[in-house]
């Protein structure tokens, strides 16, 4: 789960980045043609929300869109760390315990065959006299 939520999380990392970074259309307006725009990271024109009046570029990705995917990835991010770290700690906390039950299980055995040796030598010891 943790994982999954890992690259949910770098997906949505990557879709800001292509969203900031790469050239883009928008689609016909009302003059009817398509216009390329630069890509957000690298212009120097202000967004919708500054700028002209008719910027049709600033319009299609605004820079609250793009972080608004940029601040979704955050709650992911940390669940998913959340939930990686939980599971390896398991997964040794696990590993920890068995090893222990391993010990002590051939410390009783040792026990035992102490014990098993100490009857052996009182039965040779009444069988001598």
């Amino acid at each position: 789960m943790g994982f999954g939520l890992a690259v949910i999380a770098v997906l949505l990392w990557v879709w800001c980045g292509v969203l900031l970074a790469m050239p883009y259309e928008v689609g016909p307006g009302f003059s009817g043609s398509t216009r390329k725009c630069e890509a957000r990271l690298f212009t120097d024109e202000g967004t919708a929300n500054v700028g002209r009046i008719q910027a049709p570029c600033a319009d299609e990705r605004d820079w609250p869109k793009v972080l608004a995917v940029l601040g979704l990835s955050v709650p992911v991010s940390v669940a998913a760390c959340a939930l990686i770290t939980y599971g390896s700690l398991s997964i040794r906390m696990s590993k920890h315990a068995a090893a222990l039950a391993g010990l002590r299980e051939s410390d009783a055995r040792e026990e035992k065959e102490k014990e098993e040796e100490k009857d052996g030598e009182k039965e040779k010891g009444r069988d001598g006299e």
